[in-house]
């Protein structure tokens, strides 16, 4: 089983906000797989189905970002998930807006609810991560100012072009596996870009 766990924070208020891509993606993906509907479960909304014979379960925790990890946790002990076969979805601050990122394993970079798994996992770093860039904070704005507020006029466009464009690189990662996905669907630096270096 994959077990695709979307970072976000629960309730309405929220829902809209930098802090919640990983909800977005998750929604996304329910949506093109069809589905059932979501269900509360292990402080989570949960929803499984199957693709090309692979079952993969989908996760929103519901216990507010920092605490992802105590929702997490419990659902792939439940369901006997290896720590391989998770992929986490979150938002990132060190990405320009609209940017997507894959990557195989790798510290929290800061994130509180890529940190809080790490946490409940006994330390472990190795799996799958897609990160959703939502820029630094405008001069001024605290972090949490930023990651909690919603998107001006033109950058929720970005957003939802990032979130559709990762769907099919969600998914490469589920069958693939995420080395064939980073090279399916991570951005290629440019040669201009590599010689600047």
């Amino acid at each position: 089983m994959k077990l695709f766990a979307g970072l976000g924070n629960p309730g309405r208020e929220y829902a809209a906000t930098k802090h919640n891509v990983g909800f977005m993606l998750a929604d996304a993906l329910a949506a093109r797989l069809s589905a059932p509907a979501w269900r509360t479960d292990f402080r989570a909304e949960l929803t499984a189905t199957y693709i090309e014979g692979v079952k993969v379960m989908l996760v929103k925790p519901q216990t507010f970002m920092n605490l992802s990890g105590e929702a997490v946790r419990p659902i792939m002990d439940y369901y006997k998930v290896d720590v391989e076969d998770l992929i986490v979805a979150h938002d990132d601050m060190d990405l320009p807006l609209g940017t997507v990122r894959l990557r195989p394993k790798g510290s929290s970079g800061g994130h509180r609810g890529v940190a809080s798994i790490i946490e409940h996992l006994g330390g472990r770093q190795d799996f799958a991560r897609i990160r959703i860039g939502v820029g630094r904070p405008p001069e001024g704005w605290s972090v949490n100012g930023h990651v909690l507020s919603g998107f001006a006029e033109g950058d929720a466009a970005k957003i939802k072009e990032a979130v559709e464009y990762l769907v099919p690189a969600a998914l490469s990662v589920m069958l693939d596996g995420i080395d064939s996905a980073m090279n399916k669907f991570n951005p290629k630096r440019s040669k201009h870009h590599e010689e600047k270096q």
